[in-house]
């Protein structure tokens, strides 16, 4: 009676456990993860790139007489202690910073340069129309035209529907409608385009 009751015990024990093995697909185990092509990839900004009118904090470690603070002129240069002129717009904060510590191994021992862009002005989008402070704006990173014209604001005369983004691109003008009320209400997502430097919104 017991060996009967035994042999029950390992037929029920290996039944219950057949589904778990059964159905699981060895070569599952070595397969890699995939991503799911509907989730979007991330993207990181592109790299800022200096330009004209921005101002740099350039620091050199253990030197505080290299540590300077400086605009970058029209031609897109910067005047440096010891160096004289360096060639600055065209040049993201890491190449100047790379650029910078190669002149300097003539005067300095190891020469560690940071470059931080305290003000972006070289990167600018203008505001016209019916809004409260109308002109030139900096383009942060990553700004919308939503966040442009939070910060333009309107007059009690602005057609909020009848908003525009003109852009030049290869010599030819684009323009890109923005309704505004349909927009802040999130139901015209695609038209909060980013901005490009130069680019210029007419609130009509």
């Amino acid at each position: 009676m017991k060996q009967r009751l035994t042999v029950w015990i390992v037929i029920a024990f290996s039944l219950a456990t057949l589904p778990a093995w059964a159905t699981q697909n060895p070569a599952s185990k070595d397969k890699a993860p995939t991503s799911d092509p509907k989730i979007p990839i991330s993207q990181a900004s592109a790299p800022y790139v200096i330009g004209a009118d921005d101002t740099l904090f350039i620091s050199v470690w253990k030197e505080p007489d290299l540590t300077e603070t400086l605009p970058v002129r029209a031609d897109g240069m910067i005047s440096l202690p010891l160096l004289n002129d360096v060639q600055a717009a065209g040049l993201t904060p890491m190449q100047l910073g790379s650029t910078i510590s190669e002149k300097l191994k003539k005067y300095v021992s190891d020469p560690r340069v940071t470059v931080v862009v305290t003000q972006m002005n070289s990167k600018r989008v203008y505001v016209t129309g019916e809004v409260l402070h109308p002109g030139a704006m900096n383009l942060t990173p990553d700004m919308t035209v939503l966040q442009a014209l939070a910060s333009a604001g309107f007059t009690q005369f602005a057609n909020t529907k009848g908003i525009y983004v003109l852009r030049n691109e290869n010599g030819a003008e684009k323009k890109f409608p923005v309704n505004y009320k349909k927009l802040v209400k999130g139901n015209a997502s695609n038209q909060n385009i980013l901005l490009k430097p130069g680019d210029t919104i007419v609130v009509p």
